[in-house]
């Protein structure tokens, strides 16, 4: 316009003579005029085309382009740069979970969903993901500290038994194991001491200490479980092991008398049991023995019975032989034929010796004199 050009003063009038109040001539006026920011000579806005060309040409430098024709436009690079953004946010919510783990993912801190083993995903910056080991067992410790009383507990039959013992544990559900509790741990172990207090409170001292050990870490471990259920933890009880149960240190000595008096108890008792289960089963031996030989005589008796109505002189002889045959098989004999004898015969005191004896003092059974008669048969 014809008021604008810089030989028109214009209808505003003409621009300030030199020496004025912003005249860099003149220091003591104030020197020249403040720049804003981003603001050319003179306080006039930046170019915009101008700073474009600038950066065109920085990252034209940046990518190697020497002249015009190699360097890449910024309208060409922005969207190679969105994409690449693009593609590591999609990578960043990648999520590989191992064999033996369990990812539990987040939307804004509320647990949404869970993921087991392989890949899955998530929205970077939106949900995170929590990986947690569910397979590996972990065993917390019970009982055992250095508090004076922390494991003494009260039996059912009003006596205090000194315990401690361990739970072997895994994770069923993370996201319940992260969420529905606070601490996990701690939670754990409150709840393995209430419910062992419990059990314990109806037991005996004696069953607790020596014999009813498994059948009380049994009802433990179950009782355990329905409580963390019934709190939705996540947790898998997998044993409850007793590793020490005694009593107080006060009476520990007297306890280990009475024990060992009971246990010597027992053992006479069984040996008593033992040696009357051996007698009475020789004893039942020995009646059934006799009662097969009575039947046997009684049925050998009926045989000789039914010969002896058909024939009764023969089975006599026969019987008398038999018997004389039994009494005289154990005997020393001498058989002699009288005929003839006119003298007393004289016989040596070996032959009436029982057999073993005679065996034993080397004289034979048989060594029989010279007899004035004659003599039909010798000693057998």
């Amino acid at each position: 316009m014809p008021w604008n050009e810089n030989g028109n003063p214009g209808p505003w009038g003409a621009p300030p003579p030199s020496g004025g109040k912003n005249d860099p001539e003149r220091p003591e006026r104030g020197g020249p005029a403040p720049r804003g920011p981003g603001r050319g000579p003179g306080g006039a806005p930046p170019d915009l085309n101008d700073l474009l060309r600038r950066v065109e040409a920085f990252l034209g430098g940046l990518t190697g382009g020497g002249g015009g024709g190699g360097q890449i436009p910024l309208r060409r690079l922005a969207p190679l740069a969105g994409g690449g953004l693009l593609a590591l946010y999609v990578l960043a919510g990648i999520i590989v979970v191992g064999p033996r783990e369990e990812a539990v993912v987040t939307t804004f801190g509320a647990w949404t969903r869970s993921y087991g083993p392989g890949i899955g995903y998530h929205l970077p910056l939106v949900e995170r993901a929590q990986k947690l080991d569910v397979t590996t067992l972990r065993t917390q410790s019970v009982g055992g500290g250095t508090g004076e009383g922390d494991t003494l507990m009260l039996t059912g039959d009003e006596n205090i038994v000194d315990l401690s013992f361990s739970v072997t544990w895994r994770v069923s559900s993370p996201g319940r194991f992260l969420f529905n509790i606070s601490d996990p741990e701690a939670t754990l172990s409150a709840v393995a001491e209430s419910a062992m207090r419990e059990v314990i409170g109806r037991s005996e001292l004696d069953a607790i200490i020596s014999r009813s050990r498994g059948q009380i870490q049994i009802e433990v471990a179950s009782l355990m479980q329905r409580v963390l259920d019934s709190y939705g933890a996540g947790i898998i009880i997998d044993g409850v092991q007793i590793s020490d149960a005694n009593p107080p240190k006060e009476v520990v000595d007297a306890f280990r008398d009475v024990n060992n008096a009971s246990q010597n108890a027992a053992s006479l008792a069984n040996q008593a049991r033992g040696t009357a289960a051996q007698v009475r089963n020789q004893a039942i031996g020995y009646r059934s023995q006799v009662v097969r030989e009575a039947a046997g005589e009684a049925a050998r008796f009926n045989q000789v019975y039914a010969q002896y109505r058909l024939a009764p002189g023969v089975t006599r002889d026969r019987l008398y032989i038999e018997t004389m045959e039994r009494v005289l098989s154990k005997t020393n004999k001498v058989i002699i034929d009288s005929k003839g004898a006119s003298a007393p015969i004289i016989l040596p005191p070996d032959v009436f010796r029982p057999r073993a004896a005679a065996a034993t003092s080397g004289a034979p059974a048989t060594a029989i004199p010279a007899l004035p008669q004659r003599v039909s048969g010798g000693a057998q």
